[in-house]
């Protein structure tokens, strides 16, 4: 079997969740190796929904080892409620399935205050969309070297010592900035003190762990969070998350080398969805926009913001093909096309008088483009019960033929519902 990586490869919310548990039972060992509480996966396993923010969709598979990299940050608080919701539900989360990279970052109470501080001190128009749970400003704390990572809960001393330098800036933009109130080093280590008798006993050499595990053969699914464009490089910038989402960040945030990356999947919607702000050419603010948004219930695992949802669009997906040497396609929720009359896949972008087939670089350039459409013709069976491309009406399998087509990279899976077994090879 080959080491996979899982990705979105449109703006996040592709059903990754799904996939991941899906093909997690090919594999030994699932890593998340970026982001934060701030991404959700909804799973349903034989009618029982979990949510799963920080810890890998693998954990309902028996005997996976999961493994969150140097690459996530952490919210101590966010993790223990997990854990004891997934134990509730009857999952195993001891320390032997289960661990934290002691380089992690922690998300700590400074970090949520500000972030929710500086999206409301935003005008109208300017706000990103933060879901407020501190990830950009942990990672700002690591890129500055004033971070506090999970090795830091082994030592309280060290801890409050970071937590006094990290409060002198902090408090000073809380108070002086944004009219907030301070946070005392005492009500930050009052949080944490018991989180980390919880936390310390899931800390672990993770990049060792990973490298042992390659030289026993086993195999590794690197599990990403959000979509290909909200990296914070290659995203619409600035309404982008705060880590790299992309395939090559899987190496980096975990710690294995980039050439045990083998088999790379993006995860893809058979329309568009974005939620938060930032531009959306294909967005339909329409009776078809609300069709989707309706039949995909189209509300974050996290946040419960409403998505905004459009056309698929080809040139995006074509740009994340690109970024991150995409293998092939997993395309879910094609159910959600059905009763539809016609339906319309972006093909290219006009922008200042020229046709484009990848998105222009400028930033606020997506904003201007305006979608090239291809009209294909729509279904209007039920296909929630397929279990082959054979079951699909041709209107289904020409719609995925031509995604194909257009975006260069093959179709693997093909999902047509939220359950386990609603999923089938797209070469059968």
């Amino acid at each position: 079997m080959s080491n996979m990586v899982i990705i979105g490869a449109q703006w996040g919310d592709e059903g990754k969740g799904k996939i991941v548990d899906l093909l997690s039972a090919q594999s030994d060992y699932i890593v998340r190796f970026q982001g934060g509480n701030n991404a959700g996966h909804t799973v349903i396993v034989d009618g029982e929904e979990y949510i799963l923010h920080l810890i890998p969709s693998g954990i309902l598979h028996q005997g996976k080892v999961c493994l969150i990299g140097n690459g996530v940050v952490l919210d101590p608080a966010v993790f223990c409620q997990e854990l004891d919701t997934l134990a509730s539900k009857g999952v195993d989360v001891a320390p032997a399935y289960l661990k934290i990279s002691r380089k992690t970052h922690l998300i700590m109470p400074y970090h949520r205050a500000l972030d929710k501080a500086r999206e409301k001190a935003r005008i109208e128009g300017e706000k990103i969309g933060t879901t407020g749970r501190g990830i950009g400003p942990a990672y700002e704390d690591k890129v500055t070297r004033i971070g506090v990572r999970a090795a830091d809960l082994e030592d309280l001393q060290l801890l409050r010592r970071k937590v006094e330098i990290a409060l002198v800036e902090k408090n000073a933009l809380l108070t002086s900035l944004y009219n907030c109130p301070a946070i005392s080093a005492d009500e930050v280590m009052a949080e944490l003190t018991p989180l980390a008798e919880r936390l310390v006993p899931y800390l672990a050499d993770v990049s060792g762990v990973l490298g042992q595990a390659r030289l026993e053969g086993k195999t590794i699914m690197f599990e990403g969070a959000q979509g290909t464009h909200l990296d914070i490089d290659h995203g619409t910038y600035p309404f982008v998350t705060s880590s790299n989402t992309v395939a090559g960040n899987a190496a980096a945030g975990s710690g294995l080398g980039p050439r045990e990356l083998e088999r790379i999947i993006g995860i893809v919607k058979a329309y568009t969805t974005r939620v938060g702000g930032g531009p959306f050419p294909t967005q339909l603010d329409c009776e078809i926009g609300r069709h989707l948004q309706s039949q995909g219930a189209e509300v974050g695992a996290t946040t419960k913001r409403v998505r905004r949802c459009g056309w698929f669009d080809a040139v995006l997906v074509r740009e994340s093909v690109r970024l991150n040497s995409l293998t092939e396609l997993t395309l879910t929720k094609l159910d959600v096309l059905s009763g539809l009359k016609e339906l319309k896949i972006c093909v290219a972008y006009k922008y200042r008088g020229e046709e484009m087939q990848y998105p222009p670089q400028a930033e606020a350039a997506l904003a201007e483009v305006e979608p090239v459409y291809e009209t294909l013709p729509g279904w209007s069976e039920d296909i929630t019960g397929a279990k082959s491309m054979a079951d699909l009406p041709a209107g289904a399998r020409a719609y995925i033929r031509r995604i194909e087509e257009l975006v260069g990279v093959k179709a693997g899976l093909i999902s047509v519902g939220p359950d386990r077994n609603q999923t089938f090879s797209a070469c059968s």
